[in-house]
């Protein structure tokens, strides 16, 4: 489902807990984001992301994030949880994983250069686009960086693409003006500590996020499951 034409698509990932659940449900989100990688301090099992999930209307949809997983590692998760989305980080061929699972499938991005904008979706639904892991990184993606938005403007997206890293409320508006993005992604920017989220930073975010929606110059299409 995509939000109503020009309106913002927002995505709270990394859910663990009840609180932050009510809080995306009560506040409307359009994805719920579930983190299945163990090196993540928000990464949840199948079993406790299903028994969250039930806190959430149908309306939002659900998201898995893996990294470099391997097909068993999918299907045990969708067996245990019905996700909308596959978002995944360090794979091959995404149409390939789309038509094993029947889900839409979401690669990420890191960017740090022109260079790492992808000119090409390579099959996938929408792309996650943010600031290059740092060196060091335990994982790929959800370390709270902010890359130079600058980096977009001439950018020809190749397929629906989502605005990822370091969002706060503070700065989710001016991020959307910036790149013109149609949907935007946050994790650690609506917790009150590392893997709990705030849910009054999460009602911010999604406010500002959809009032900055009048301010877009580009016209650009939010995903669609």
């Amino acid at each position: 489902m995509a939000p109503e034409p020009g309106a913002i698509a927002v995505k709270i990932c990394g859910l663990t807990d009840p609180e932050a659940v009510a809080a995306v449900a009560a506040a409307g989100a359009d994805f719920a984001g579930f983190v299945f990688y163990p090196a993540s301090p928000r990464a949840v099992s199948g079993a406790r992301a299903a028994a969250l999930s039930r806190g959430l209307p149908a309306s939002i949809r659900r998201v898995g994030l893996f990294v470099a997983p391997t097909e068993a590692q999918v299907a045990a998760v969708l067996a245990e949880l019905p996700l909308d989305v596959l978002q995944l980080y360090g794979i091959a061929q995404p149409a390939g994983w789309r038509a094993r699972f029947g889900r839409a499938v979401w690669t990420a991005h890191g960017i740090g250069a022109t260079a790492d904008l992808p000119a090409d979706a390579a099959g996938a639904d929408a792309l996650v686009i943010e600031a290059r892991a740092p060196a060091g990184a335990t994982r790929p993606g959800g370390n709270a960086a902010v890359f130079d938005w600058a980096l977009l403007r001439g950018w020809r997206a190749p397929a629906p693409w989502l605005l990822a890293g370091g969002l706060t409320p503070d700065n989710v508006a001016a991020a959307i003006v910036a790149t013109g993005a149609r949907a935007v992604d946050v994790s650690s920017g609506v917790e009150r500590e590392i893997g709990r989220k705030d849910p009054d930073l999460v009602y911010a975010f999604l406010i500002r996020a959809r009032a900055a929606a009048a301010l877009i110059v580009r016209q650009e299409p939010a995903p669609d499951v």
